[in-house]
């Protein structure tokens, strides 16, 4: 009777933590301080830039520091809810037990550093892009050619064997958790179980997460279409098919936006 009590605030307590998590990004695309979620130049101006005059190496920390924040934020706002039945799976075995919350809390804080890591990959690419285009005049002219290429690379991963290796770890979480979880040890357990969902997570999502550097990563509304499509691959019953018809799509986006600009040169 109390396992299922306690197990009836794990919905309520996490839809609050996403509501929270949506909401400080919405309040922040709306204020003064939303270019933060761009991180593109806002270094270069205001209080961030006598911060990274101030720091050591403050240039490339605090703009990697602030995205990182930004990136976690997404990430927990659109990655979340896709992990919920693996989350739940684990709430409901964990019940009985005085340290639930903190186990709870050591899969989730694991499953975002592994989103956090792969940001700071993806923020150390863009910094290369954008030095990139700055070096080479051509591409300051034809940047849509970046669009083409990474909406091009999302919808041919969209066909890949690994898409769909990861996508069937993410859509079996029942298998997942008695796979990496044996009771024991259980503070360890818990963040290697969180360790190796993310990897498989990000494995599966990767691809639709760069999407964001397309449409805008400080867009709210794209977060939440691109956030509503990867929750559908992952737990919908017929998710696992959405994954072509997406790839499709998307390679046709991209050729269209080559056409456009091939037609207009």
């Amino acid at each position: 009777m109390i396992a299922q009590a306690r197990r009836t605030y794990f919905l309520p307590l996490m839809g609050g933590l996403l509501a929270l998590a949506w909401f400080t990004l919405w309040i922040w695309e709306q204020s003064p301080y939303g270019r933060y979620l761009e991180h593109d130049q806002w270094t270069q101006t205001g209080l961030a830039a006598s911060l990274c005059r101030f720091l050591p190496a403050g240039p490339v920390v605090l703009p990697a520091l602030l995205y990182v924040l930004g990136w976690l934020l997404m990430s927990a706002a659109m990655m979340l809810p896709t992990t919920f039945p693996l989350l739940g799976i684990f709430a409901r075995l964990t019940a009985g037990r005085s340290d639930r919350g903190s186990l709870m809390t050591l899969v989730i804080l694991a499953y975002l550093l592994v989103w956090a890591l792969f940001g700071l990959v993806v923020h150390g690419l863009d910094l290369a892009l954008h030095t990139a285009v700055a070096a080479i005049p051509w591409l300051t002219f034809n940047g849509w050619i970046v669009g083409v290429a990474v909406l091009g690379i999302a919808g041919v991963f969209q066909f890949s064997a690994l898409k769909y290796h990861c996508l069937d770890k993410c859509r079996t979480p029942l298998s997942f958790v008695i796979e990496h979880w044996r009771g024991r040890g259980t503070r360890r357990q818990a963040l290697l179980l969180g360790i190796h969902h993310g990897i498989f997570c990000v494995g599966c999502c990767w691809a639709i997460m760069l999407l964001m550097f397309v449409v805008g990563t400080g867009s709210v509304g794209w977060m939440l279409a691109l956030g509503a499509v990867m929750a559908a691959e992952k737990n919908a019953p017929w998710g696992r098919r959405l994954s072509a018809p997406l790839g499709v799509g998307l390679l046709l986006w991209s050729g269209a936006i080559l056409a456009a600009n091939l037609w207009s040169a």
